[in-house]
């Protein structure tokens, strides 16, 4: 009896250890938990005895541990099950709203890689009456019942819209709703991924459908298998590895002890990584000791080597690429995905980093890497004493576009305790910088380090019990603490260890442990709450994002199998918080901020508002940070107002720029010390973990718009192209060379020509545009000059009649200055000066032309009068304030009108000709008649007594 009741007892322990509880609902992401929806419970255990839900709910079966669950009053629920045994199970404080949003935008993605089109197929469907196929996202069709939900929300209006979040683009439908569904062709794009279906405001049985943000790019392609192949997977026993494509985090690699896993949807389907038998030693396969994913390379670290998987091929890297053949310690690439940055140099911008004990290098795109820094060099620069023994612990992009961390081990016996340090790199001014940070460590620790998505360097680390937190630039350093332990999250979790941590661009923050034990907590708090089981000890799993944005799960099985698993990451934390009556101490927080990347030109200034509302009394503020150069003034002014006891304060962010470029001595050195990239973020001075938003960031990039260009306005862009080859007259170049000049007229390059009679003039009028389109007329001054040399034009303005107080500059005297320099580098904004001034340059003569043109000068070009000819020109904007681009077009006009006068040798040689001609029939007609007079006067006489005789 005594060994049968251990056993039973054994067995209730077991069961208990692994008995937990889930919900699910029909809508993805757990969009909708309304009082429609249908909540369906999972219990996961042998000692269940019933549900307990509140009066306000109805359970389809009590006693079942999976059932469905109705509430149709809103307000939070408390809902738990019963169970056999002394121990109770924890219960969940789900709050259901009152939505009248009940209907879901489906969307399909057919890829055209050849014409990079991508043709998306949208239809409404709903998710309390959808197809099984649509629950699961793998409906190629949509089904009978949202053909007709799509065809009752067409005919009172309803029609889906994609907008694009980066480059605010609008594309519509391609045609009526057609078998259900909408059409809309998107070009596929790399800076503009981030997508939503927004429709109108169109209300069925009054349900509305819910705007759907989603992610799109270009469509990757998978590994895929090879028979034979083999796999290739990390030590047996050890947990889960992952990686993922921080612009595309759908796109992800998982390792486990048994395969390696490939996906580019969210899991929804998969392949596996194998690599050729005879490329690795069995050892060596099982060995990953890390991983990285960079567009369509997978990079695997194994026993201190490199190796890298394409679709193609698997090889090693090594002295070939500059990296050591042995030795390495660490890759890793970026978390956050910036597409769009600024950068000062005409350098790349690295995709991964690669350290060893004692050397850093950054690797390209190109596959070539490049060693960066060396611990004895960086113990110099940062002025670390050399007495210790320094060495990379660690390393990892940071929240900026440019920078990245190093952790550095410092110590002096190294037998006991070191001392972390940490230090950051900038790739574009290429400058390390010490940080404000140390921590004291076991000698045997290892932390790994995850920066935030924030303006300012914030970031965690965490080793095998804790998380260790850093804000505010270093300000507000510690560790995350817990209700009961001080921050050691094994003793919440049975011993176990810190396995992975998860973060959002919300700021949600979710430590996981290695028996699947979770704690929650954001960004700037400092303390984690332990949230609800949701998996068992059992399963091998890790937290992802999908291209919604939302946080998921993975299930890695061991016969080789791998399934994603919806996880709501905000309704557990929610309900966790509610149970401890965590309240957020605002009401709202909002901003105008729409675009995670501003660019500046000269004089131009933004202006942002931030604005929050908060219970009276609390006091709380609005905080803006800024990281970078300090190239932008900010002015900040604060509306306050009360009403109905809630504070609403409005903070309004001008960034404005005051630097005058004209007549400067070092006009670069200036613009390059003025110009930059800077992040900014905008946050409530408090903050908690049930506060929907994290901090809003952003970048403002003070440079060249590399999206901005000039045209001349005018000109058909419409002509048959065809190139073709004319002659300048050496006489009409400006060098006088001593040939003339054949010269090829590229269509390509230059356009399509204006023709213009030889008596019209021509005023060039500039305009502005850019990637969006047109943005405004040129007004400032530009100056013009023909690419091939020819200086047979001239200006119908002179310096005098312009307005000048002394010689205004000329090609001739610009030339003459820099005459080591070509044509397009003589005369630029750089060495502009103006001549309405008395204290610059000289009077000179004020009759000479005046080269100089804007839009309301009225200078035009003047064309010869005596021949014709093909003129292709290069404009420039000469104005130093106006933009830091170099902005240039090419414009090609063809005289025409002209009757050629003929030479002077043709003349001459011509009346040479008609001179020859007369006097030649004048003698020839002198011979002709004297031989007449001769033959009539000396012929003898008898001859014509003969005559007459015969007559």
């Amino acid at each position: 009896m005594a060994a049968q009741r251990v056993a039973v007892l054994l067995s209730w322990l077991s069961c208990c250890g692994s008995a937990l509880w889930r919900y699910y609902t029909n809508s993805p992401d757990y969009r909708i938990f309304s009082t429609r929806s249908t909540i369906q419970l999972e219990y996961e255990g042998t000692l269940f005895s019933e549900w307990s839900v509140p009066e306000t709910c109805s359970v389809k079966n009590k006693s079942s541990p999976k059932t469905e669950l109705r509430c149709p009053s809103p307000g939070i629920q408390i809902i738990k099950p019963i169970v056999k045994g002394p121990d109770l199970e924890e219960e969940r404080y789900l709050f259901v709203d009152k939505s009248n949003t009940c209907f879901l935008w489906y969307y399909r993605v057919i890829n055209f890689p050849e014409v990079l089109i991508q043709n998306v197929i949208i239809w409404v469907y709903d998710p309390e009456n959808a197809d099984p196929s649509e629950l699961v996202w793998k409906a190629e069709s949509p089904s009978p019942n949202s053909i007709m939900l799509s065809k009752q929300l067409t005919t009172l209006g309803q029609e889906p819209v994609v907008y694009t979040f980066l480059k605010r683009k609008v594309y519509f439908p391609h045609e009526k709703l057609e078998n259900g569904a909408w059409s809309v062709y998107l070009p596929m794009e790399k800076d503009d991924t981030l997508k939503e279906i927004k429709g109108n405001q169109v209300s069925f049985q009054d349900c509305f459908v819910a705007n759907y943000f989603f992610q799109l790019s270009f469509s990757f392609l998978t590994i895929p298998e090879f028979p034979g192949f083999l796999p290739i997977t990390v030590p047996r026993g050890r947990p889960l590895m992952s990686t993922w494509e921080a612009c595309v985090p759908s796109s992800v690699v998982v390792v486990a002890d048994t395969e390696t896993f490939q996906t580019n949807d969210s899991f929804r389907t998969w392949t596996r990584i194998r690599v050729p038998p005879s490329s690795l030693t069995d050892s060596e396969r099982r060995g990953v000791s890390a991983v990285a994913i960079s567009y369509n390379r997978i990079f695997f670290l194994i026993n201190g080597v490199i190796y890298v998987k394409t679709a193609s091929a698997f090889r090693r890297l090594g002295s070939k690429e500059n990296l050591p053949e042995s030795g390495i310690v660490g890759i890793a690439t970026r978390k956050w995905c910036w597409t769009k940055y600024l950068m000062k140099a005409s350098k790349r911008r690295s995709i991964m980093v690669v350290w060893t004990k004692n050397e850093i290098y950054l690797g390209y795109f190109s596959l070539q890497f490049v060693k960066i820094m060396t611990t004895e060099k960086l113990g110099k620069i940062t002025n670390i004493p050399p007495a210790g023994t320094l060495t990379i612990h660690n390393a990892g992009y940071t929240g900026h576009p440019l920078e990245l961390g190093l952790l550095l081990n410092y110590c002096t016996t190294c037998n006991v305790t070191k001392k972390i340090h940490l230090v950051t790199y900038n790739e574009d001014s290429e400058q390390w910088v010490l940080r404000d940070f140390a921590l004291n460590v076991m000698a045997d620790s290892f932390l790994t380090l995850y920066f935030l998505y924030s303006a300012l360097p914030e970031l965690i680390l965490w080793d095998k019990h804790r998380i260790y937190y850093c804000y505010n630039n270093f300000t507000n350093t510690g560790v995350v603490q817990t209700s009961s332990t001080s921050g050691n999250l094994s003793q919440l979790s049975d011993g176990s260890i810190i396995h992975d941590v998860f973060i959002d661009y919300y700021g949600n923050i979710v430590v996981k442990m290695e028996n699947n034990i979770m704690f929650f907590f954001k960004i700037n708090v400092k303390d984690a709450v332990k949230l609800h089981l949701w998996i068992n000890n059992t399963t091998k799993s890790l937290i992802f994002m999908n291209s919604s944005a939302q946080g998921y799960l993975v299930y890695v099985s061991e016969n080789g199998t791998i399934s994603p698993h919806e996880f709501p990451i905000n309704l557990e934390a929610q309900s966790v918080a509610l149970k401890m009556k965590e309240k957020c101490p605002f009401v709202a927080f909002s901003t105008n901020i729409l675009y995670v990347f501003y660019i500046l030109d000269k004089g131009q200034n933004l202006t942002v508002w931030a604005q929050i509302v908060y219970p009276e009394n609390i006091g709380l503020y609005i905080i803006i940070e800024s990281y970078g150069p300090k190239i932008l003034r900010i002015k900040k002014q604060v509306h306050y107002e009360i009403v109905s006891g809630y504070c609403t304060k409005t903070m309004a962010i001008t960034f404005s720029q005051h630097v005058n470029y004209e007549a400067v001595n070092d006009y670069f050195t200036l613009q390059n010390r003025n110009t930059g990239l800077m992040l900014v973020q905008a946050r409530p001075s408090e903050y908690s973990k049930t506060c929907p938003i994290s901090p809003k960031v952003f970048q403002i990039a003070v440079g060249c718009d590399a999206s901005k260009y000039i045209a001349v306005k005018g000109f058909n862009k419409r002509c048959t192209p065809h190139d073709f080859y004319y002659i300048i007259e050496k006489s009409y170049l400006r060098n006088h060379p001593p040939n003339n000049l054949r010269v090829q007229y590229s269509w390509q390059k230059y356009g399509c020509p204006l023709r213009l009679d030889f008596r019209e003039k021509f005023h060039p009028l500039i305009e502005l545009h850019s990637d969006e389109g047109f943005v405004e007329d040129v007004k400032v001054n530009f100056i013009v000059w023909e690419i091939h040399g020819r200086n047979d034009y001239s200006f119908n303005t002179t310096m005098k009649t312009t307005g000048c107080l002394h010689e205004a500059q000329t090609w001739k005297s610009m030339i003459e200055l820099n005459r080591d320099l070509p044509l397009d580098k003589v005369w630029g904004p750089e060495n502009y000066r103006h001549c309405f001034s008395y204290a610059i340059g000289r009077p000179g003569d004020l009759n000479q032309p005046y080269e100089i043109i804007n839009k309301s000068n009225y200078n035009h070009l003047v064309w010869p009068m005596y021949h014709t000819g093909m003129y292709v020109f290069q404009v420039k904007v000469l104005d130093p304030n106006y933009s830091f681009c170099n902005l240039t077009a090419v414009f090609a006009i063809e005289v025409y009108g002209v009757i050629p006068s003929p030479s002077g040798y043709l003349v001459a040689s011509f009346l040479f000709f008609l001179m020859l001609l007369f006097f030649s029939i004048l003698v020839l007609s002198y011979f002709h008649y004297m031989r007449i007079y001769k033959h009539s006067i000396y012929e003898p006489e008898y001859k014509m007594e003969r005559k007459q005789k015969n007559s």
